[in-house]
């Protein structure tokens, strides 16, 4: 018999209060950039899901930053990039005002406002006992964070309790490889991991982690709440969640492709008319995945593919009627988007390798091996602006430009690298040493006490290792502004800035990166 949520998390949050009291954050993040691949499921649909595309790119390491690039846009309708790095919690949120934003205190708001992105990158991005809230909004992209132990009531509280909540009149949401949590139910303060509410569509949630929790999430606040749907959920883990994995009230939803891992009461919860495509997914030693609960308004669902494992079925009585043991279809369900399936006996595998946040944004293309996201980065310069440095007129990247390799006798960091490798390597001058990250993607750094002028850089990589490298973006680290960004080693050019420290992250690649050199010159 399953203990409750609060005690079999006893031991864990014993470590995790060490931790905070410590100032350490238990993660090995990996870099990430903005949305590689672009929106998948029904946040394709209603005009599509873009979030900050073609916007200026910033970064906040608190929550008030975060709130002060919202209303330091020219509308509420100018697109931004926000990259965010650190913990975000109460005592670093405060409300700021502006035309172009309505915020709040002790929680992230995104309230009347369109075109956002927000993504963790760097060390990574913990929102700690606080909430993202999103009301009145719509295209909005939240990628590679961390939500957790986010309260309703109790010490400290934080509106509606939910880790990532939607309401009132919500289009087009995107969130993905994001690990949302808490450490208990109810009846120790916390809700939802993922609601949606009043008028919300056009969701996805993707390759998300949703764990330890009361309540995974819903879709419409009551039986009478219909106006809700429309929403996908994909290669996400739901583990060790009660009920709400999740509970759809009326709508349309599509979950293929999840990880579903002890859930201790009940599953989906199709209720009040709502329908359920549920696709090639593995249930893993939990109870009730399937079915109406805690109703006589029923659901329907349209199964196919999916793997039982070790799931035990209720009897049928009363409001509790689970699918089970024998789930059949009781509906038919027409998904207008494309899709591709993971065979569910793969689909732990595939899981584990690339749901949650700094697993380094992998997808899976229904091959059930995890692959580097395709890297079409909204975040990129139009491809026909002369400035790209993948334009074709560029010079050849492999002529080696003229003027002093500042990088020679520079420092030098980056991400988490490869056993027996230096950062040194990529600014000794020698050919014959290189640095690499610690799986496929990761970033590395030339640093100057005092600033340098850089117009251009040569990413020069390792003999055997030539091509490896796919996407990358070119930082300048003293502001988080996107110098350029691309695909491929060689030259890589931009308009001449001032700055102490510039970082080459690599996004994508066919294998492990080998960078021999990081040469950097004046322009």
């Amino acid at each position: 018999m399953r203990r409750p949520v609060a005690l079999r998390l006893q031991a864990a949050l014993g470590t995790l209060a060490l931790a905070a009291a410590a100032g350490v954050v238990l993660t090995m993040p990996e870099t990430a950039s903005a949305a590689p691949g672009g929106a998948t499921g029904y946040a394709t649909q209603n005009g599509g899901t873009t979030g900050g595309a073609g916007g200026e790119t910033v970064r906040a390491t608190t929550g008030t930053a975060i709130h002060e690039a919202l209303c330091g846009r020219a509308s509420s309708s100018t697109p931004i990039v926000i990259e965010v790095e650190g913990t975000i919690n109460h005592g670093n949120t405060s409300k700021v005002s502006g035309d172009s934003c309505s915020t709040a205190a002790d929680k992230i708001e995104l309230k009347q406002v369109s075109n956002i992105t927000i993504v963790g990158v760097g060390s990574g991005a913990v929102f700690d006992q606080l909430g993202i809230h999103i009301r009145e909004s719509s295209n909005i992209i939240i990628q590679n964070v961390t939500v957790r132990n986010v309260k309703k009531s109790g010490s400290p509280t934080s509106n509606g309790g939910d880790a990532i909540g939607m309401e009132s009149d919500v289009r087009n949401v995107w969130v993905d490889h994001s690990t949302l949590e808490a450490s208990g139910g109810e009846s120790e303060g916390y809700d939802g991991l993922f609601d949606m509410k009043d008028n919300t569509q056009y969701v996805t949630l993707s390759y998300s982690v949703l764990r330890n929790s009361g309540r995974g999430g819903l879709i419409g606040s009551s039986e009478s709440d219909r106006s809700n749907g429309y929403v996908t959920f994909h290669h996400n883990l739901y583990e060790n969640i009660d009920s709400r994995a999740p509970l759809l009230r009326g709508g349309i939803a599509h979950m293929y492709n999840n990880h579903y891992v002890s859930l201790n009461k009940s599953g989906i919860n199709s209720r009040a008319g709502a329908k359920a495509k549920v696709d090639n997914n593995y249930f893993e030693d939990s109870k009730d995945v399937l079915g109406t609960f805690y109703t006589d308004e029923a659901g329907t669902w349209q199964v196919s593919g999916n793997i039982y494992d070790n799931v035990t079925w209720s009897e049928r009585s009363g409001d509790n009627n689970p699918a089970g043991p024998n789930p059949q279809s009781t509906t038919t369900v027409s998904i207008p988007y494309s899709f591709t399936l993971d065979d569910a006996s793969c689909v732990p595998s595939v899981v584990s390798a690339t749901a949650g946040a700094n697993k380094g944004l992998k997808v899976s293309d229904g091959s059930c091996t995890p692959q580097n996201p395709d890297p079409t980065d909204p975040t990129d310069p139009d491809p026909t602006d002369p400035t790209d440095p993948t334009d074709p007129t560029d010079p050849d990247p492999t002529d080696p430009p003229s003027g002093t390799n500042l990088s020679i006798g520079a420092g030098a960091d980056g991400s988490s690298k490869a056993s027996g490798t230096s950062y040194g390597n990529v600014r000794d001058g020698d050919l014959g040493t290189y640095w690499s990250p610690a799986g496929t993607t990761g970033s590395v750094s030339v640093k100057w006490s005092s600033a340098q002028t850089v117009g251009k850089i040569n990413i020069r990589e390792a003999a055997g290792s030539e091509g490896t490298i796919g996407s990358y973006r070119v930082l300048n680290h003293d502001t988080g502004a996107v110098l350029a960004s691309g695909s491929g080693a060689g030259v890589i050019s931009f308009s001449p800035v001032s700055l102490e420290k510039i970082t080459f992250e690599i996004t994508g690649a066919s294998g492990t990166p080998r960078i021999a050199e990081f040469e950097t010159y004046g322009g």
